[in-house]
């Protein structure tokens, strides 16, 4: 087995798991949780004609957010400063696609979080989930894990439902789903 089989098997990887949904490169996409664009970063490279709000509540990520695109001449990622618990200054129903990758773990208030995430998304528009697997020998306490059958019933309630399921390496799932 090659190096990139070994790394796609095993550890997460934004590329083969976006190439999973039908992107369209003129789509707005939204990133909560951005970090310094792992996830930002690919996706604006899919959506070259389209726009990436990549946001984050630490400014020291979102400044190497800012340097990472301006070294890669991606001029279509939207930084912005917030603290997605208490809302993002985005239009309602702006949005294609919103993603949630290793952040749900961290938040205490998810129905609000994906209240926010309805609220910005078009009628049609996905939401994509990646977190750790409850099993993961890394990541974070294992109190704060979960999988997707403990959180469908409120994103059910809330009105999304599960496109798919998308192989996510052997620490994170991955579940699609729309509104």
């Amino acid at each position: 087995m090659d190096q990139n089989n070994i790394h796609n098997e095993e550890f997460l990887d934004p590329v083969s798991i976006l190439k999973n949904i039908a992107l369209k490169e003129d789509m707005i996409a939204c990133d909560f949780g951005c970090g310094s664009g792992g996830w930002a970063i690919p996706l604006a490279n899919i959506l070259s004609n389209g726009l990436v709000y990549a946001v984050d509540i630490l400014p020291e990520s979102i400044d190497a957010l800012r340097g990472k695109a301006a070294r890669q001449n991606l001029f279509n990622i939207s930084p912005m400063l917030a603290d997605v618990e208490k809302g993002v200054k985005i239009e309602d129903k702006q949005v294609d696609l919103v993603l949630l990758t290793n952040i749900l773990f961290l938040i205490k208030d998810k129905e609000s979080l994906i209240k926010e995430c309805r609220r910005i998304l078009k009628s049609r528009g996905w939401l994509l989930i990646v977190d750790y697997k409850k099993d993961a020998a890394f990541g974070p306490h294992k109190e704060d894990r979960f999988c997707p059958e403990d959180i469908l019933p409120m994103l059910d309630k809330l009105g999304f439902r599960e496109e798919k399921r998308i192989s996510a390496g052997k620490y994170h799932w991955a579940i699609l789903l729309n509104k």
